[in-house]
């Protein structure tokens, strides 16, 4: 790095805190570098639509370099972290090469958790990347076309059933549009088989579906979700994936396509750092997001364990993490200026949203609660606004508006070979 006289501040992570946190510091007399392990920011709330075939990529994310091109301030490096030296005050890169800093900033987000069963991810991955939401795309289509070509009835069956494990808004919001698909767009395309059969099973361990919202809008997207044919049982706990299918307690599911929606698991950043963590590896940190021990650090994200004024955790969704990195801007901000600092974080629920499907979402804003045809025109009118750019956002109520009118996913093209568990390639994916 250039020498420099002026405070470094280093981000790790381009998600909503790290985004949030650079831009809040725009104008501020120092220097900043974002180091990520991808060249792109990723707007994650809708990252399942891309794996439904809704939305293409490029919808979704935005290079960082151009994000920032017009900061010179800031440097934009594609790397991976390895460790933190405190002492040094150092950031260990994968390549060999390190990284001084006067303040860091972890915003290094989190992965899927499988409870101790890693094995699972290879046939039932989960949705937290780019790559992660193009490989369940591909293995979505696949399981179609496999379908057409598929002669013995039993083995047919298994391809047109999808299982989603886990019911919060990711995997509720995958078997609506799954069902949709099966049921509204893909039905004349085929001649061999009939879409409309296809079987979707939701699976979740706990009592009911979307357990983050009131019970009685629970209540709502579970008939909701049975409204549209998807098979929701609940109180059952998965104990088993292989490419045979999926174990329900003791009960196997012949299915060729599962995908992983029941848990995270945070980024090493505790480790990293020798600090305390809590059951998901998410840092345990001060009320001003600082490391304990290290004030000179800052933790936020998915990657914090962030507790409420009434003791409750904060949730790991985009606003929390994006009141992190403003509320951590005006404490550097306050440093460098010689102020004091502002008082702890203090976490202002917005409210939370879900969609069901086409016509259908729920909005939990406290006393104020909506569900049905309208709530899902406010839930896309909210994801539209928070799109980076116009066009983004142009883009994005293009699709859905084609979608919505004639009933066509704009994004399903199978363009990669699907890798078997063996290491080979199955050219009947390309």
């Amino acid at each position: 790095m250039p020498a420099s006289s002026r405070h470094h501040l280093v981000v790790v992570g381009g998600g909503f805190g790290g985004l949030q946190l650079v831009n809040a510091l725009k104008g501020t007399p120092l220097d900043i570098t974002l180091v990520d392990k991808r060249n792109h920011h990723l707007f994650q709330p809708l990252l399942y639509q891309v794996a439904t075939t809704l939305l293409a990529t490029s919808e979704i994310a935005w290079p960082i370099r151009r994000l920032y091109r017009d900061r010179p301030e800031v440097t934009t490096l594609l790397a991976e972290v390895e460790g933190v030296d405190t002492r040094a005050k150092t950031l260990r890169l994968a390549n060999g090469d390190s990284i001084s800093y006067d303040t860091l900033v972890l915003a290094t987000g989190a992965t899927h958790a499988y409870f101790g069963n890693d094995e699972w991810e290879a046939v039932a991955p989960g949705l937290k990347t780019l790559e992660d939401a193009t490989t369940i795309r591909r293995r979505l289509l696949l399981a179609f076309e496999r379908a057409e070509i598929e002669t013995d009835p039993a083995a047919r069956e298994a391809l047109l059933t999808f299982t989603i494990i886990g019911a919060g808004p990711t995997g509720v919001e995958l078997a609506g549009i799954i069902r949709e698909l099966a049921q509204s767009t893909l039905p004349k395309e085929f001649r061999r088989i009939d879409t409309r059969t296809t079987r979707v099973i939701l699976v979740e361990a706990g009592p009911r579906v979307l357990p983050g919202f009131s019970e009685d809008l629970s209540a709502y997207a579970h008939r909701a979700l049975e409204k549209r044919g998807v098979e929701v049982r609940t109180g059952q706990r998965v104990t088993a994936c292989t490419q045979a299918g999926v174990t329900i307690d003791d009960s196997l599911v012949a299915c060729r396509t599962m995908v992983w929606a029941a848990g995270v698991q945070a980024s090493p950043a505790a480790r990293w750092l020798g600090i305390e963590a809590d059951r998901a590896g998410r840092a345990v940190v001060e009320k001003n997001l600082t490391a304990g021990g290290h004030p000179d650090i800052f933790v936020i994200g998915d990657t914090a364990s962030v507790l409420r004024v009434d003791g409750t955790p904060v949730p790991g969704i985009a606003p929390a993490a994006k009141q992190q990195g403003a509320f951590v801007a005006k404490v550097i901000r306050a440093r460098l200026n010689g102020q004091a600092e502002p008082a702890g974080f203090r976490y202002r629920h917005q409210g939370s949203l879900a969609t069901i499907g086409k016509r259908s979402a729920i909005i939990d804003f406290g006393r104020f609660k909506m569900k049905g045809t309208l709530a899902w025109w406010i839930w896309g009118i909210a994801h539209i606004y928070f799109l980076i750019g116009t066009r983004s956002r142009f883009a994005v109520a293009w699709s859905w508006l084609w979608s919505y009118l004639r009933g066509h996913h704009s994004a399903r093209l199978i363009t990669q070979r699907e890798t078997m568990r063996d290491g080979s390639a199955d050219g009947r994916a390309e």
